[in-house]
């Protein structure tokens, strides 16, 4: 029983010092790329500037959906020293995390600005408002509602996906689980208690994004 217990020992620890500060940097990253993207992509001018962004952005996400995140996870850790560029396990993986994270929350945050009806646009112009103090103030937080669980679902997948962090040596909590079961042979229990961590801690988070939908459904 002991034993059992120490177990969680090392995997609380590796979830705490690197699982949950990894998965929470990455998705404010990720997140800060898919506004980004996401406005550039709605954009209709027809500026040829515009335009060739559009493109690089098209670019962007089809290389990332259309790649494992573990194969993008390599390429940076293991490829890039190749051409001179070496990073630490834990960088590495933000960036691996958080470029893969902004090309899909992009298309999410895309859809729901779309979502949005254009006459609130019209209302905010109506009223003396510019394009800016428009989509900051009346278009964003109503996109930012449509758009809430999508977003909430993504991180908790992310919690999960920071497992492949322990591919490239980041000692998070599956790293952790991997050490224990390599040393006392026990790869039922020390795997089913890791399984048993990240099931807490997403039950944490869905029962924080039942909260917040609540509360953004009431004052939006």
């Amino acid at each position: 029983m002991n034993n059992y217990l120490e177990s969680f020992l090392p995997m609380i620890k590796g979830a705490v010092q690197f699982t949950i500060p990894l998965s929470l940097i990455s998705f404010i990253a990720g997140i800060s790329i898919a506004i980004v993207v996401a406005i550039i992509r709605i954009d209709e001018s027809k500026n040829g500037f515009i335009k060739f962004t559009k493109l690089i952005c098209a670019f962007y996400i089809s290389i990332i959906r259309g790649t494992p995140l573990l194969v993008q996870l390599f390429i940076i850790f293991y490829g890039l020293p190749n051409i001179g560029i070496t990073l630490n396990p834990f960088i590495s993986s933000i960036i691996a995390f958080s470029l893969n994270i902004g090309a899909y929350a992009s298309e999410t945050l895309r859809a729901s600005i779309l979502a949005v009806p254009k006459g609130q646009w019209e209302a905010g112009w109506s009223i003396g408002m510019n394009n800016f103090d428009t989509f900051t103030k009346i278009i964003a937080p109503q996109a930012f509602k449509i758009a809430l669980p999508t977003l909430s679902n993504t991180f908790i997948a992310l919690i999960k996906d920071s497992s492949l962090a322990s591919v490239v040596l980041v000692t998070e909590l599956f790293r952790e689980a991997q050490t224990l079961a390599a040393q006392n042979y026990e790869f039922l229990r020390v795997y089913s208690q890791a399984a048993l961590v990240y099931w807490v801690i997403c039950i944490f988070l869905g029962y924080l994004q039942t909260k917040l939908e609540a509360k953004f459904s009431k004052y939006l």
